[in-house]
């Protein structure tokens, strides 16, 4: 699209790239062969792609469904004010699986007597949630670590193109990646990360390493431990509500990843921090 640029006080017309924002609706339809029933979950801005992994992830992170084996298929739904755009996609359940339909509501995980200090939102996951992380201690190099920000920049081809997209990206622990989502919103770019995760099959992932774009949210964290994830590095801050659900779910949490630098604010035991020797002789 045309823009106008201003450099060192001259102005030029070029065209730049955006990233696209579309509105997608996640429909859900289950029951009974004989009396199944659809209806609208959710409507959610996001970057058209991975449509699929984002609706399955959505339903998954929100503890709708449990695993991969509750979706029998998930197609879109075309609607004639939709401009012959993919927006509304379907997912259809197994006929005997009954989805936990009390969690839709969006405040699900934060609303109760002590939501403001997060306990209601560490119940609910641990009450909707098959996989804890707290009795894995998979480790990870400081060294394969403070490289994982640049391994993630170099494969963000949309974020080359545009600049405005987040990023969710999963890495074994040696620093493999193994899969990277894009997204405007952050909580999307997670939810396809982990949908992905679901049709790959790999959950829990409690033998990778979570890296995340920008800022590590309470929604953020509360996404990976519903996956088992328990090691999460973010490239910016985290808020003082994901320390704290870290915290209580033993995942390591570290803060503003640079290349030579990092906070860990919690379970710090597995990051291996190599151990120098003080050779100075008096």
């Amino acid at each position: 699209m045309p823009v106008t640029r201003l450099t060192n006080g001259e102005s030029e017309v070029v065209n730049d790239l955006v990233a696209i924002e579309e509105p997608l609706e996640i429909r859900l339809e289950h029951g009974p062969a004989h009396q199944r029933k659809t209806q609208n979950i959710s409507v959610t801005m996001r970057t058209p792609g991975h449509d699929a992994e984002l609706a399955t992830g959505f339903l998954f992170t929100e503890g709708i469904i449990k695993s991969a084996k509750d979706v029998q298929q998930v197609d879109y739904k075309f609607i004639a004010c939709a401009e012959n755009r993919e927006n509304v996609i379907e997912v259809s359940l197994v006929a005997d699986v009954v989805p936990h339909l009390q969690n839709t509501e969006r405040n699900f995980y934060t609303t109760s007597s002590c939501g403001v200090c997060g306990k209601g939102s560490i119940n609910a996951i641990r009450t909707v949630s098959d996989y804890q992380s707290a009795d894995f201690n998979n480790t990870i190099d400081t060294e394969i670590l403070t490289a994982l920000p640049g391994i993630l920049r170099h494969n963000q081809k949309v974020f080359e193109d545009t600049g405005g997209l987040h990023a969710s990206a999963l890495f074994d622990p040696e620093g493999n990646l193994l899969l990277l989502r894009e997204d405007v919103g952050r909580h999307n770019a997670l939810d396809k990360l982990i949908g992905a995760a679901i049709s790959q099959q790999i959950l829990p992932m409690n033998n990778h390493v979570l890296l995340l774009s920008g800022r590590a949210s309470f929604e953020l964290i509360q996404k990976a431990a519903m996956a088992g994830i328990n090691i999460i590095v973010a490239v910016g801050a985290p808020s003082s509500l994901a320390v704290q659900l870290a915290q209580e779910f033993n995942i390591t949490l570290v803060g503003f990843l640079r290349v030579q630098r990092f906070n860990i604010y919690t379970a710090p035991q597995r990051i291996l921090i190599p151990n120098y020797e003080d050779s100075y002789q008096k």
